[in-house]
């Protein structure tokens, strides 16, 4: 599954690819809009060794969840999926489920977060 990380995604052409300093590879497309393959990245993330259900917590134990992310080499693309998919359960891309609620309610302009974040643009409410 390709998921465009812009507008939307460019089919005719393979897109060129660069290599960030924290060892993954972001595909853009033609119009220079970050696209990326979710197996990709899913297969990267620090969690994916861990036990699952350590992700899914309530209370101070997020506190623990979410600091598995901050050594992640795809928080921000596992973050803007989270925020993108308005995913409600568990510890994503370092944001509990409150504070993912919070980014979302404060930011309702953003239609495309994984392109919001790759920007650099400021997030109220991070």
């Amino acid at each position: 599954m390709t998921t465009t990380l812009g507008r939307e995604a460019l089919e005719s052409a393979p897109a060129p690819r660069r290599s960030t300093s924290v060892g993954t590879t972001r595909n853009y497309d033609s119009g220079g809009q970050l696209v990326f393959d979710r197996g990709e990245w899913v297969t990267l993330a620090t969690c994916r060794s861990g036990d699952p259900d350590a992700l899914f917590v309530r209370g101070a134990e997020q506190r623990k969840a979410a600091a598995i992310c901050r050594r992640c080499p795809v928080q921000m693309e596992c973050r803007a999926d989270a925020l993108d998919n308005r995913i409600e359960f568990g510890v994503w891309g370092g944001l509990t489920e409150r504070q993912r609620r919070a980014v979302l309610r404060q930011n309702p302009h953003v239609t495309d977060w994984a392109e919001h974040l790759a920007s650099g643009r400021e997030v109220a409410g991070l």
